[in-house]
């Protein structure tokens, strides 16, 4: 049984990505007449009041993927030179809560947020420049790069795309919603190795 935590994908007309809904927001978007279509499975069925002539009760259905009316804000983010906001919680999850350097597998009590080219030394607060370390290995290596502190970097690390940002700010994201995202995903993205993984487990 699903959880009201459970959250809905909210896409623009054209069916771009736009941002994670709670089953309150989506209720209110239907209300408004803001809902174009929907797709996906049934998440929740809300139940109003019956009706005094034709003694039905109202009830609404609300789907996993709802797409609304306005596309200006996926039009900023499809473009080029968009950069999704950086946070641990998104880094962390880009990285799949693993260590760049030893290769472990941590809470998110245990890691941190890792300069490949130290600031200290230019290095800039970009997704292109961050990686996930755990504690010990952010330690071990300091203000130096991977080569002087003689540590292997296990992965590029690589700026998301609005489609991945959204994916990596979902919560419990269920198939029909990571097959929707994944068809927004660049080719060449780490990610796709990840979800087909999971989907295999």
């Amino acid at each position: 049984m699903l959880s009201l935590n459970q959250q809905v994908l909210r896409t623009d007309l054209a069916g771009m990505p736009l941002e994670w809904v709670d089953y309150r927001v989506a209720a209110r978007l239907y209300y408004l007449g803001q809902v174009a279509y929907a797709c996906g499975h049934t998440l929740f069925r809300l139940y109003g009041g019956v009706n005094a002539h034709t003694r039905l009760r109202s009830q609404l259905v609300i789907h996993s993927i709802i797409a609304t009316y306005g596309n200006h804000q996926a039009m900023v983010k499809q473009q080029d030179d968009y950069v999704p906001p950086l946070s641990n919680r998104t880094l962390f999850q880009r990285d799949d809560h693993i260590c760049l350097y030893c290769g472990q597998r941590f809470s998110t009590r245990h890691l941190s947020r890792d300069h490949v080219r130290p600031t200290s030394k230019g290095g800039e607060d970009h997704w292109n420049n961050v990686v996930t370390a755990c504690m010990r290995c952010n330690n071990i290596k300091a203000g130096r790069s991977p080569e002087d502190a003689g540590m292997e970097l296990l992965a590029v690390p690589f700026t998301p795309n609005h489609a991945e940002y959204i994916y990596l700010m979902g919560r419990h994201v269920l198939a029909d919603q990571m097959e929707f995202l994944r068809a927004h995903f660049p080719r060449t993205s780490p990610l796709h190795r990840r979800i087909l993984t999971r989907g295999t487990q």
